[in-house]
Formats: C-alpha cells, structure tokens, sequence
C-alpha cells in the first residue's frame, strides 16, 4: 500500500485560508519565475486553473470536482476548472505550453496525454511533465461474458494457443489496447482486437456475444460482475482486489502484467521544486476529504492504494510512457 504522502506528511499548519509551509529561497535559476506567479510567499497570486482536455461531465471532470472545493477552501484565489478539448490531449498540450511554468496551471492527466506524445502529435514531451498527485489508480480485470465457454484464466490461455481471439477494446492505441497486447505477449498468445469507440461499448459489445473477451477497469466492470453478467478470470494487478478476492492475479499465472486506468495532475517540469511541494500538498489535502475518499471507495477502490504523491506518480508517469511508447512501437502506431 501507498503512502499517502510520499515524504513522511508534511505538518499542515492552516492560516487565513491557506497552506502555510516553511520554504527555503528559491535558486537563482527560479528567479524568472518570481515575476510569473512563482513566489511562494502569498501564493497563489491569482486564479489556480485545472485544465482537462475532456468534456465536462465525464470521469475525468468529476474526478476533480470530487477534490476541488476542499482544496478551494484551502486558498485566497480561485480555483477552476478550464476545458481544453480536441487532438487526444492536444489542445491541453498546446495551452500547457503557452503558460509555461506558471504555478497557476495545473495538468488533469490520463493515459491519453502519454500516448498522445508516444504518437508524436503533442508540441511537448514527456520530460515537460512534472507529476504532482495522482488522484486514481484503477486496475483492469480480464472479462468474458457470464456465459462464456471460458471460465476460467487457464481455459482461456488454452483457446488462445488454438487461435487468436477476438478482444474488445475501446479505441486502437488506447490503455485496453495496450494493456492487452502487453498481456498477451507475456501469455505468448496471438490476439485480435476490435475497437468499439467507448468503454461502454466495449463491455455492451461483450455481453452480446460480438467478443470473446475484453479488459475493462474494475470501477466499470465491478457491478455486471457482482450481477452476474460478467466472469472475472484474472486481475492485472500487483495483488488481488479486495471486492475481488477470489479472482487471481495475471502474475500468480506467471504472466507480470500491470494494466490500470490511472488520473492524476502534473505542472511544468520548470516549476520550482518548492512550488511543486507546495501544489502537491494542496491537492493530496484536498483528497483526504470524506467527499473524495468516498468518490473511490463507490468506484470500487481503495482511497489509500489510489492516492500517491509527487515521487511515485512522477516516477509512474515516466514508467508508463515507456512502456506505451515500447508497445506502440511494435505494434506500428508511431514513428518515435
């Protein structure tokens, strides 16, 4: 299990509204900074934007919202949300360039902006990221439909090795997409996919019969499982689910798979360390409320396994993007 707080919680000492931490002077390489927003002491100096490049109303935008007031109580300035639509990410991409390191501009992040640079058609790169809280860490479970010839993960591996499968996933080059041809070839299986748009046409797709198995979050899947209309043969997770516990993991088969559908919030790489301090424990504040702890509990997880500070969803960030970029490479979606 995570810790919450990647360095031991920092003391959190509210005063007129707003974090009041102990910070030390800025090098002299954040000076610029200072003139954009940057100095720690008053901040934030204007309004705090959270930028998602989803629509309104989605998973990513409740997400935030699930966190926002609380961290909004917490500071002087306004926060909100700002909506950059279009390109997989790229309009998020492009306006997060334009602000720069401002420390008022804050990255909502799915897997989507990683595959979105993997593929090239971002004006930024991976290294122009820096992490600062993730916010959900949401594993994939194998699925087939209640009545499936399948029934267990050792049938399944079975019916591979006598010829590829059909496999839903939501769109080419998206995380079931990946997710399963990383899967497969630890299996050392042959896979065929076939995309359906959405999630929930995906799993729609399933039920009827259209394919023969697919991967679906847990947060999306959990309900038809307790209903009976999905089979649960493997988790690809590091340890079993708890509202799961009988479905065994892809690594107990051998097979050290790790798929999730992950969000979280990154600032430019150029920040100063001190303000990235500073945003991150704003926003992990934010998400010890009941409001927020609760919104993951409902979509099945574990506030204390999703929840992770600046060094561990960095780190994931960057370990991910490797891996989607390594994946789309041998499976010819990009030039990098």
């Amino acid at each position: 299990m995570q810790t919450l707080l990647h360095a031991a919680k920092r003391q959190r000492l509210l005063q007129t509204g707003s974090i009041a931490l102990t910070l030390t002077a800025l090098p002299l390489g954040a000076a610029a900074q200072d003139q954009t927003g940057c100095n720690p002491e008053g901040w934030p100096h204007e309004t705090i934007e959270v930028v998602s490049h989803a629509s309104a109303g989605g998973g990513t935008d409740t997400t935030i919202r699930m966190w926002l007031d609380a961290a909004d109580e917490q500071v002087d300035e306004n926060m909100t949300v700002v909506y950059k639509q279009g390109g997989g990410a790229r309009a998020a991409h492009e306006y997060f360039k334009s602000q720069g390191a401002d420390c008022h501009t804050i990255m909502a992040l799915t897997q989507t902006h990683l595959y979105t640079i993997a593929r090239g058609n971002s004006p930024i790169d991976i290294d122009t990221m820096q992490g600062v809280a993730r916010a959900m860490d949401d594993p994939s479970v194998i699925v087939v439909r209640a009545d499936s010839p399948y029934q267990t993960y050792e049938e399944l591996i079975e019916a591979s090795r006598d010829g590829a499968l059909t496999w839903g996933v939501a769109q080419v080059g998206g995380t079931e997409h990946i997710g399963i041809e990383r899967w497969a070839e630890a299996a050392g299986i042959e896979t065929r996919v076939v995309p359906f748009g959405g999630g929930g046409d995906m799993v729609t797709a399933l039920r009827s019969g259209a394919v023969n198995a697919s991967v679906a979050n847990v947060s999306e899947a959990l309900d038809q499982i307790q209903e009976g209309a999905l089979q649960p043969l493997a988790v690809l997770a590091e340890e079993r689910i708890e509202d799961l516990p009988d479905v065994p993991t892809a690594s107990e088969h051998g097979h050290d798979v790790k798929v999730s559908t992950t969000r979280g919030y990154y600032v430019h790489a150029e920040t100063p360390p001190e303000m990235v301090a500073t945003i991150e424990e704003l926003i992990l504040t934010a998400m010890e409320s009941d409001r927020f702890r609760e919104y993951l509990r409902n979509n099945g997880l574990d506030p204390d396994d999703s929840i992770a500070g600046s060094d561990v969803w960095d780190e994931q960030i960057k370990n991910e993007y490797q891996v989607s970029l390594e994946t789309m490479r041998k499976l010819d979606l990009t030039d990098k």
